[in-house]
């Protein structure tokens, strides 16, 4: 098919690219810069931004099918309005775009963030709604709304709009980086400090497969979570797995939540003054709770992979040695 890009240039927008040329399908990556893209390939850059729908059309051209990896996810943004253009108005573009180009494909990665997170004992399935602390996450609130435009332009008898609903994603061409922060927050430290939360870690390649495989596969209007059942642990469990794979000791102690609350507080505060900061009370609770998942659905109907969060962590890093830019 031929496919038109969004989001090409973040961490899940470049591996979905790579499966994408892996396969054989023609894809436009519709960026802001030249740039943007780090890896050569048989692909077509239109350069634009994907919030101008006059380019939006214009890239659309002659396309089967649309994935949309964008998003805005930047934790440190104050106000709501500041996540909206790109995670819930691009979502009514597109669904404009397909009443009037006549494409049927809509694949739209949002979190798993719109659901509530399960416990180690019984993971969450789509079923479960949003809970807290994300019911006061701006960025999920946002991801939230833009699902919700998205499966509404599933209507129609001939459409195939499905949802991805990734996890942590972990592994290479993290370009930022932008997940592999958290990898590099402890990378070889002798003491490492942990919030006592646990996520869904993923392979990002395996979300990358899941994305283009929703293309052909899956059902109309549904949602999947992209997770790897092996996958759900606390941070502290996967600073201790980090350092097993990649070869040195650490010492590892919980940060009391107490503390995490307090650092929020503080947050809190400078971002009343105007100041930009990704510490605040709501993404510190973040990392307090254990929001587990099962990719049982993606699995099944979308033949999602399962690789070794292991070996994501070990493609993550072995990436960044080989890129001298960062």
């Amino acid at each position: 098919m031929r496919v038109l890009l969004l989001g090409a240039s973040g961490l899940l927008g470049h591996n979905v690219l790579r499966c994408l040329m892996e396969e054989g399908h023609r894809t436009v990556a519709l960026v802001r810069r030249a740039d943007a893209i780090h890896f050569d390939g048989d692909y077509e850059v239109r350069l634009g931004s994907l919030l101008d729908y006059p380019t939006l059309l214009a890239a659309a051209k002659g396309c089967d099918a649309v994935v949309n990896c964008a998003g805005v996810t930047d934790m440190s943004l104050r106000d709501y309005e500041d996540y909206l253009p790109v995670n819930r108005d691009l979502c009514s573009m597109l669904s404009r775009l397909l009443d009037e180009t006549g494409i049927d494909i809509l694949v739209h990665t949002s979190t798993v963030n719109t659901i509530g997170g399960g416990t180690p004992e019984r993971a969450a399935d789509e079923s479960v709604p949003m809970c807290k602390p994300f019911t006061s996450s701006w960025y999920a609130l946002s991801k939230q709304e833009g699902e919700r435009l998205v499966l509404a332009a599933s209507r129609g008898e001939s459409r195939h709009v499905v949802v991805v609903n990734p996890g942590y994603m972990l592994g290479p061409w993290d370009v930022k980086p932008s997940s592999g922060r958290m990898l590099l927050a402890g990378y070889r430290r002798r003491v490492m400090a942990a919030p006592s939360g646990g996520k869904s870690f993923v392979h990002v390649g395996d979300v990358a497969q899941a994305v283009v495989n929703a293309m052909t596969m899956g059902r109309n209007g549904a949602r999947y979570i992209a997770v790897n059942n092996s996958g759900n642990m606390t941070i502290k469990e996967l600073y201790r797995l980090q350092a097993d794979v990649m070869g040195y000791r650490q010492r590892l102690v919980t940060l009391p939540d107490w503390l995490l609350y307090a650092a929020g507080a503080v947050g809190d505060l400078l971002r009343l003054c105007g100041l930009r900061t990704d510490v605040s009370t709501c993404n510190l609770k973040q990392l307090m709770v254990r929001e587990y998942y099962t990719a049982a659905r993606a699995v099944d109907e979308l033949q999602m992979p399962q690789t070794p969060i292991a070996d994501a962590i070990k493609q993550f890093h072995h990436w960044q040695t080989e890129q001298p830019q960062h």
